[in-house]
């Protein structure tokens, strides 16, 4: 049996999994639909990422962290929750919790051109690009990939890392649990006339949500949240006008506005595969887990989840034991299920809350907002979940 792995999906996840797997000691071979040049070079498409302290290190262990420009990391300081018109909020500041910042963002192409340019130094990791996997199997003794070129690769373990609409994941019979959020995201940049204070905001207004991410001091990625139809009449709307519109949601709260970027939109789906793990084959990033962005915890579970697999699969080698038994496997799973489950349902009921514009629920996160507030306990354990403080001296 073969002691390579298989990656199917060469994104952020994927590529980091490859990382980790190298500095293992473990040979890897990934397969990417894309073409080189789109891994090599990514173009920026709107989405900014927010990344927890414990992201952070990883990537700074996997020596991904250091391969991005300073200049084009923001800090998020603070971050404000707004309901509606109220001018009450829920509020997070670094200060209180002793922290530098709460978290760290960074656009998702220069995420993708660091982990790139990082696999592509290592001598064990093979990618195999414009090629897609057509057929994936596995039994007691290994697994297997065919390839749209004919081609059958074997390996002790396949991961797939391929989207949230993972196809692998469904040639292996995996289901997932899928909800659409009836909402689509438009995203772009804008420069601002009033600083933004390293504060990101999210804004949760009757009949639509607006976020601001902190960019630098005059520069911001806004999101708005629309369903279908609202969004398609957004899209439509020329940049001036569109501009206009997003100040007057904002209310002033960051002056005149500049249009700093084209718009880009992505429809909301949240999924949770029902398991992670088969014979010899396991899920990671998006194709386990994919969030609503509400959170910001998309690619830091990402992250988490590779960690996760990579820490399992060194311990069995470190004591003999096959890489990916059923034992390895089943011990990434109950550990990535309890990370996620909780936060993938909790996230869902938040959103639905929030999106709600009935009385009571109106009623409802008003209370929520405030007890967020009053109650320091509470607080201090989303602000904990949020930044993941606490795991960010774990061993890679």
């Amino acid at each position: 049996m073969s002691e390579r792995i298989i990656i199917v999906g060469a994104g952020p996840t994927g590529l980091s999994f490859a990382c980790s797997l190298a500095k293992g000691g473990f040979p890897v071979t990934l397969v990417e639909k894309q073409p080189l040049a789109a891994l090599a070079d990514p173009e920026y498409d709107g989405r900014e990422i927010a990344l927890t302290h414990f992201s952070v290190e990883l990537m700074r262990q996997l020596g991904i962290w250091q391969r991005i420009d300073e200049a084009q990391i923001g800090l998020i300081r603070k971050a404000r929750v707004l309901d509606g018109v109220s001018p009450y909020s829920l509020n997070f500041d670094h200060r209180q919790n002793a922290l530098d910042t709460l978290g760290y963002l960074v656009s998702n192409h220069l995420i993708r051109k660091a982990v790139f340019e990082k696999a592509a130094t290592l001598a064990d990791v093979e990618l195999i690009t414009e090629t897609s996997v057509t057929g994936v199997g596995s039994d007691e003794h290994g697994a297997s990939v065919t390839l749209s070129d004919g081609r059958r690769l074997t390996a002790a373990l396949v991961v797939a890392a391929d989207s949230r609409f993972s196809e692998t994941r469904r040639m292996m019979g995996i289901p997932a649990s899928m909800h659409d959020f009836g909402r689509v995201a438009i995203v772009n940049r804008m420069r601002h006339e009033k600083s933004n204070e390293q504060t990101a905001f999210e804004c949760f207004q009757y009949g639509g949500t607006l976020a601001t991410l902190p960019i630098s001091e005059h520069l911001s990625s806004l999101v708005v949240t629309a369903t279908g139809k609202q969004a398609q009449a957004l899209l439509a709307l020329p940049d001036d006008d569109y501009r206009d519109e997003l100040a007057r949601r904002l209310g002033g709260m960051l002056g005149r506005l500049e249009t700093a970027s084209k718009r880009y939109s992505y429809p909301l789906v949240g999924v949770h595969a029902d398991r992670f793990v088969d014979q010899r084959f396991a899920l990671i990033g998006d194709a386990a887990v994919g969030m609503h962005p509400v959170t910001a915890h998309g690619f830091n579970l990402g992250l988490r989840s590779q960690h996760t697999l990579f820490q399992a699969m060194r311990e069995a080698a470190e004591r003999g034991e096959d890489i990916a038994s059923n034992r390895v496997l089943a011990k990434y799973q109950r550990q990535h299920r309890l990370a996620t489950l909780p936060m993938y349902y909790g996230t869902n009921g938040i959103v639905r809350l929030f999106t709600d514009d009935s009385p009571p629920a109106r009623l409802l996160r008003k209370a929520v907002l405030r007890l967020g507030n009053t109650l320091p306990p509470i607080k201090w354990a989303i602000t904990r979940k949020l930044t993941e403080v606490e795991g960010a001296a774990l061993p890679l």
